[in-house]
């Protein structure tokens, strides 16, 4: 089959003939294929939205007779990322069978557990609550995704005559059901009356699409969708200005950017009043035209209508009713003025819940907003974690895409808040969140450890985001940081850190590392003050630039650091907790040390002057005390390591061995040894616990704590 490819300028052509040619003789790998060129389009549909599907002949294991076996998206997942693993694989008779048991729609969820006595793959994943949608069809290859472009026709309100006028009937019709088996019941007999049709129109919700081979219902689809998506932008041009028009303009981008960083914090508060957040902001020009525009009043309030859309982005967004210039710096009056706000929207929800729980209803979830869209500026999303945060604010501009058009072709609806309702909190949507593992002791918290990209700092922040939180990387070297950043994205992923250069003596360079932080997550929670340096001299030898560098890095620092972020937690009025790095040299008095000793003192007095003084706003201070962590640290680099060996009167190469040998416990002191002690004070069993130190040497008795 062959295609002209130009006609698409609305999705993205992405099929290679060679490579499918690889995967010819295998039907299930073409799905998969077929599957990721869908997901990484995401015009097409959005994260973890939809379902594909083929089925197949296969040899039953128990009777080696042909059977027909249905290969599709298990539950959960993504389209754009999924593998073999990621897909279900049932016997299309015996769910096909289901019908004889089926007791009607008041019994849906029941035949959820029945989708199991029809696996054929045992060691495939869970099926969906789609699969009845798939198996119900007779088509051999089926694409079930949630394009801006379909899903604006389908909740637009003449939405069904639109789908029949413009594919000339070849597109069927099923108005708005909840998912099930009885959804999948209701697209048979909607084929079954048009035979022949192309595809089926979900309202409010998306498109079922298919062909007999992989290829085919790959076009199917595209072609579908590019001529919603044409039909949409030829009724832009009639429509004249999109969401009514602009009522106001945006401020700059730099100041956008600082309304962002002045605000996100108090807004993070606020939404953490249940549970701990991370934030996500986007300023893009689809945001932008939309929270500026005259229709936002009328149309934020109803909420989205795709299921995938709210359930990510809850009912509706809290509006802010800030003016984009206003001054941002008074955090009293901000907090005054924007409480009343948040406790509408509780309220909103919480009446939300009462008006539509059934008695069986699993009980109300967090009532703060998760879209925060202040006109002028951007749009905040507050979520568990990163990831959910981002895909919150790329939902919600899924269905500002899904507005806009609805209103260029038509009238824009949502679901019906009890419809909205019953997917929010279905039996089987609380029993999938029942069975997702616990929060980390660090979930929903954010880091900055200075000096993070080496040593006792990467160690420390890779124990963070073991632990649930999120980084911000920095350093004052930009290749380590960018070596650094590159091991995190590969072991952690992109949603676990943001960078920065970062020269703690700079407090210009602070400045902008916390507002990069802000950025980033939202604010900031736990900061851990360990960039340094060393300078191992006789009293003679030291000069003032020694004395200057090693209290501007150590002291200065420090305190540059703490004053900085604990401003931020101060808007936030959450807590926090300030971990120092300092040393056993701090108590213990050694030959040739007197700038770096003197120094590290003055770090451990300064930890306990802030801790007297930041208890009342519930921010601990504590210390770590190391020694001679010589693996991958930077204090080791240049003339440190020989100077101390001359201290001792032995090698470089025995430095190790003599650290040890010097100990209680005969230890060699690693990075993640400090990590682990770090993750003692801030990991909550120490929630009560400030000023105090923390030695980490092996046992030195000359440095107790006395």
């Amino acid at each position: 089959m062959s295609v002209n490819t130009t006609q698409f300028k609305h999705v993205s052509y992405l099929w290679d003939d060679a490579k499918a040619a690889e995967l010819a003789g295998d039907q299930v790998a073409l799905l998969i294929y077929r599957s990721n060129l869908l997901g990484a389009d995401l015009r097409l549909t959005n994260y973890g939205g939809g379902n594909t599907s083929c089925k197949i002949t296969d040899k039953d294991p128990l009777t080696a007779k042909d059977v027909e076996v249905m290969w599709i998206k298990g539950s959960g997942g993504d389209i754009g990322t999924l593998k073999k693993s990621g897909l279900a694989a049932l016997y299309v008779d015996r769910l096909r069978g289901l019908k004889n048991v089926y007791r009607g729609i008041a019994h849906e969820d029941e035949m959820v557990e029945l989708f199991n006595h029809a696996i054929f793959d045992l060691n495939s994943k869970a099926p969906s609550i789609d699969t009845p949608l798939h198996g119900f069809l007779p088509f051999k290859h089926i694409d079930h995704l949630h394009p801006d472009a379909a899903i604006a026709i389908a909740a637009a309100k003449d939405g069904k005559k639109i789908t029949e006028d413009l594919f000339d009937g070849t597109i069927g019709w099923v108005d708005w059901q909840r998912p099930g088996f009885d959804l999948g019941l209701k697209l048979r007999e909607c084929l079954d009356g048009n035979p022949g049709i192309r595809g089926i129109m979900l309202g409010s919700h998306g498109l079922f699409t298919w062909g007999d081979m992989a290829y085919q219902s790959y076009i199917n689809t595209l072609e579908v969708i590019e001529k919603c998506a044409e039909y949409l932008q030829q009724n832009f041009a009639k429509k004249g200005p999109v969401f009514g028009g602009q009522k106001l303009q945006s401020l700059p981008q730099n100041e956008r950017k600082k309304q962002a960083v002045a605000l996100a914090p108090v807004l993070r508060g606020l939404c953490s009043s249940k549970t701990s957040m991370i934030g996500h902001f986007m300023d893009d020009v689809r945001v932008l035209e939309y929270i500026n525009s005259n229709d936002l009043e009328r149309l934020a309030p109803m909420g989205t209508s795709c299921p995938d859309h709210f359930l990510r982005t809850k009912i509706s967004p809290l509006v802010l009713n800030l003016e984009a210039g206003d001054d941002l710096s008074d955090i009293n009056s901000l907090k005054e003025k924007l409480a009343p706000a948040f406790e509408a929207y509780r309220k909103m929800y919480e009446d939300y819940y009462n008006n539509c729980k059934h008695p069986n209803s699993p009980a109300m979830r967090d009532a703060n907003p998760v879209v925060i869209l202040y006109p002028g500026v951007g749009m905040f999303t507050f979520a568990k974690d990163k990831q959910t945060a981002r895909v919150a604010a790329e939902f919600y501009i899924n269905a500002i895409n899904v507005m806009k058009g609805a209103e260029a072709i038509s009238e824009y609806t949502s679901l019906p808040r009890q419809e909205a309702f019953n997917i929010e909190y279905w039996l089987l949507e609380e029993a999938k969140l029942q069975r997702m593992p616990k929060p980390k002791a660090l979930s929903g918290r954010i880091a900055l450890i200075t000096g993070s990209a080496g040593g006792i700092g990467k160690a420390i922040a890779k124990k963070f985001v073991e632990e649930g939180a999120v980084v911000i990387l920095n350093d004052i070297n930009s290749e380590r940081l960018h070596g650094a950043a590159e091991e995190f994205k590969k072991q952690f992923g992109k949603d676990a850190y943001a960078t920065t250069l970062l020269d703690v003596t700079k407090a210009g360079q602070i400045d902008n590392a916390i507002a990069e932080t802000i950025l980033a997550f939202g604010g900031v929670d736990l900061v851990v003050n360990n960039a340094g340096l060393s300078i191992s001299k006789t009293i003679s030898g030291h000069t003032e630039k020694d004395w200057d560098l090693l209290y501007d890095v150590l002291v200065k620092g420090q305190f540059l650091v703490t004053q900085a972020t604990v401003a931020i937690m101060k808007k936030q009025d959450i807590g926090g907790d300030i971990v120092n790095i300092v040393s056993k040299n701090a108590l213990v008095s050694g030959p040739n040390n007197a700038g770096y000793g003197s120094a590290k003192a003055a770090q451990l007095h300064l930890s306990r002057l802030n801790a007297a003084e930041l208890g009342a706003d519930k921010i601990r201070v504590n210390v770590v005390n190391p020694d001679a962590v010589i693996s991958d640290s930077n204090i080791w680099a240049g003339g440190w390591a020989e100077g101390r060996a001359k201290a001792y009167g032995i090698s470089v190469d025995e430095l190790p061995a003599y650290y040890a040998k010097r100990t209680l416990l005969n230890e060699v002191i690693l990075p993640d040894d400090i990590a682990n002690a770090c993750f003692a004070f801030v990991g909550g069993l120490l929630n009560k616990s400030t000023g105090n130190v923390l030695n980490v040497d092996g046992g030195v008795a000359t440095a107790f704590v006395r």
